[in-house]
């Protein structure tokens, strides 16, 4: 732990919202400790000069895949230097807590394209808890998690397309409420991913009511999100009004052709549900393609009973004939509901290194190289990379992203997929591109609004108390940057690049990045909701 450090004059832009204003801020023992105006603190240990930059809380990202990549590479450079100093993970019904020996096998393979699959990672925990003190052990970036409804229900019910019985639900809800007295701060769904889709609408409802009770939050990934994607939003904002639950909309896009310009729609949807008394928020992140799995476009019945059920249907021809059916003429639900445009499908990464040669080409093109139809690459791809392959999905529409994110419950969310040689370009540029590219470039948003989306509005969600704002007493999670040249720099063609602009980052007082370069400090932790209010194992 470093001693005292005083950053003097910056413009002070303190999560709240409300405008900037020059100051001197104080840190030490891992805490804000002063605030005051330009010029009248003494000093400290170290000195900061900050004349031309903006300080303000360290970014808090809403929806993080890095629950493998926090343990692997604990650094986690690509999050930590574009400000983020807090991630939610455990997204989308999908990740590695509670489980046993069986479920982890499945999920290992289900999600080795969101989170790779390493060999040599010791994964000795069972459950919540013991996943939560693994973190601990030293990350970089603080971290909260959602327990995954998927695994739940992999646990209790396995893979199978079928409803759950009373006491398979009773089961859940229990191990549900589990992990949350041992920290997680919500649940998620993933409901085109299987299994969690199988739940229906009164399974999730059962599930909320044991989040609500626990003062935690669901966020869902919905049915749709292309053809049907208001009525997928209907239901889980009904979720929220049948059962009390706080519901958190993750990647809030409206994507496809299907909803292009009807974000208003959305907006207003929301706007009725928290008239009426409901607790309701949502991200997104500050660009067009989307980012998934090639198998996530498959329908579900092709995914009931896991990988290799999956693998041997795309190797029947009476199932690939069907499957073809299901993903060109009627539309999978796996798809959103919408038939798959080949187009539109970049591969971004694979895990068998003798694909290579098709990362960062588009369905469409290598289909007209091989003078096949684009859903026999799509079949091939899958069987040779068995399901890990990733994508980028080039389907999202400017006029919906400014309009979302400028509602006043959003927040920022990279669900950035940090494998694969191309991955989208959000796992290094999200945060940085709001306040480059939306903010300064485009006015979009104010900076001090940009601000609050980011750091006091997030906290507030996660009831972190003594996070997300520029207070005395609070922890000192910070970033300076400089408003004039901070941008994202990270492209498709190539993603893995720094952010420039940002000079600084402080996770609970200890530099992660200092003078635009990575420290290697490990002062991270598991943010946990044992009591309302609590961010920390005995921190108020």
């Amino acid at each position: 732990m470093m001693g005292s450090m005083l950053i003097r004059g910056a413009n002070v832009v303190d999560g709240t919202g409300s405008p900037g204003f020059r100051g001197d801020v104080v840190v030490a023992g891992g805490r804000i400790t002063e605030l005051a105006g330009p010029g009248t603190i003494a000093g400290a240990d170290r000195v900061l000069d900050c004349e031309n930059l903006v300080l303000a809380p360290g970014f808090i990202d809403m929806h993080a895949h890095s629950d493998l990549h926090l343990l692997t590479e604990p650094g986690h450079f690509p999050k930590i230097s574009q400000g983020i100093t807090t991630e939610v993970i455990g997204q989308d019904g999908l990740s590695y807590a509670p489980i046993d020996a069986a479920t982890l096998a499945v999920v290992r393979r289900q999600i080795a394209g969101w989170n790779g699959n390493p060999a040599d990672l010791d994964f000795s925990w069972h459950t919540v808890g013991e996943y939560l003190d693994r973190l601990d052990a030293g990350i970089t970036p603080n971290a909260a998690y959602l327990v995954p409804q998927g695994t739940l229900r992999l646990l209790v019910v396995g893979s199978e397309r079928r409803p759950a019985t009373a006491r398979e639900i009773g089961r859940m809800c229990a191990l549900l409420a589990e992990g949350l007295a041992q920290g997680a701060v919500g649940m998620s769904s993933g409901l085109t991913y299987t299994p969690g889709m199988y739940a229906d609408t009164a399974e999730l409802a059962a599930l909320c009511e044991v989040v609500a009770a626990a003062d935690g939050f669901y966020a869902p990934h919905t049915r749709s999100y292309g053809a049907g994607a208001l009525e997928a939003y209907a239901e889980m904002i009904g979720l929220a009004r049948t059962t009390g639950c706080a519901v958190h909309l993750t990647h809030a896009t409206m994507n496809f052709g299907e909803n292009r310009g009807r974000a208003p729609e959305l907006l207003t949807m929301i706007d009725d549900a928290l008239a009426q008394g409901c607790d309701i928020s949502l991200d997104t992140y500050p660009y067009l393609p989307g980012s998934t799995t090639l198998s996530a476009l498959l329908p579900s019945w092709a995914s009931a009973g896991g990988p290799d059920a999956t693998l041997a249907r795309l190797a029947d021809p009476a199932d690939r004939a069907r499957i073809t059916d299901d993903v060109t003429v009627r539309g999978s639900d796996g798809c959103h509901g919408v038939t798959v445009d080949w187009e539109t499908i970049q591969i971004s990464g694979v895990a068998d290194p003798d694909l290579s040669e098709y990362v960062g080409r588009r369905i469409a093109d290598i289909a007209v190289a091989q003078d096949v139809p684009p859903v026999e690459v799509f079949f091939d791809l899958l069987l040779r990379d068995e399901l890990a392959t990733t994508i980028l999905q080039h389907v999202g529409h400017e006029e919906n992203v400014r309009a979302i994110m400028r509602h006043s419950r959003h927040m920022g969310g990279s669900d950035a997929l940090l494998v694969g040689d191309r991955p989208h370009p959000r796992a290094w540029g999200t945060f940085p591109r709001y306040l480059g590219h939306y903010v300064r470039e485009l006015g979009v948003l104010g900076l001090e609004e940009c601000v609050h989306h980011l750091t006091g509005r997030p906290a507030q969600r996660l009831r972190l108390r003594m996070r997300g704002l520029i207070r005395p007493g609070h922890a000192a999670d910070l970033v300076l940057f400089d408003p004039e040249t901070i941008c994202d720099t990270a492209t498709f063609e190539q993603p893995k690049q720094q952010a420039r602009g940002i000079t600084h980052v402080l996770v609970n007082g200890e530099f992660a990045i200092d003078g635009g370069t990575p420290t290697g400090a490990l002062a991270g932790r598991a943010l946990r909701m044992t009591t309302r209010g609590t961010d920390v194992k005995g921190e108020q």
